[in-house]
């Protein structure tokens, strides 16, 4: 991805996380990112294009950071690893993951959408290679679990009732409980 089309992109991704999907259009984002008026429909044509660009980036971004998990094995380290991540996308992260839910909920209404959040696909997939890594039975239908439940315990913190009962992100507390409820999923889903 190109500096101009990143800075793009991240423009985009904050005016979603801001204002919602109803403000993102070609002439908040080029204004976000402090671009002459006709440069984002100079990259994304189309608002669709825009949106892709969105989702393609969150994508990129998420896959990055949950990477180096898939190689990990030890039941402690992946928990508090999976814990370190989700802190981050609550906290430093915190714009990409309401942009995130934002692309996913604007799906529902528009069907045409759906094709190009391949989000959920690329989680669901990295939950599979490390369950098989692990050696896991049946990887992909408790990758599928793992990602739900991370997916909802995400959500619950950061805009659920858990997001007033739980220890603000970015504290030792947080981390100490994001950690102890991954572990808990994780042991179900490593069947012990």
């Amino acid at each position: 991805m190109s500096d101009r089309v990143a800075l793009i992109a991240d423009a985009a991704v904050h005016v979603v996380a801001t204002r919602g999907m109803r403000g993102l259009t070609h002439r908040a984002v080029d204004a976000e990112a402090g671009l002459p008026q006709g440069s984002t429909s100079a990259y994304f044509r189309t608002r669709k294009a825009l949106v892709e660009g969105v989702v393609r980036r969150l994508a990129d971004q998420d896959t990055a950071e949950v990477a180096e998990l898939v190689d990990v094995t030890d039941l402690d380290a992946l928990s508090a690893g999976m814990a370190r991540v989700l802190d981050a996308w609550m906290t430093t992260g915190r714009e990409r993951t309401l942009a995130r839910y934002a692309c996913l909920l604007e799906a529902t209404h528009h069907p045409e959408l759906r094709g190009i959040l391949a989000h959920g696909a690329q989680a669901r997939d990295l939950a599979r290679r490390m369950l098989e890594r692990a050696g896991v039975p049946d990887a992909e239908r408790r990758g599928r679990a793992l990602v739900a439940f991370v997916d909802g315990l995400l959500f619950d913190r950061l805009v659920g009732a858990g997001a007033l009962n739980a220890p603000a992100p970015g504290s030792p507390e947080s981390r100490a409980e994001l950690t102890d409820a991954i572990r808990t999923a994780l042991r179900g889903v490593f069947g012990s």
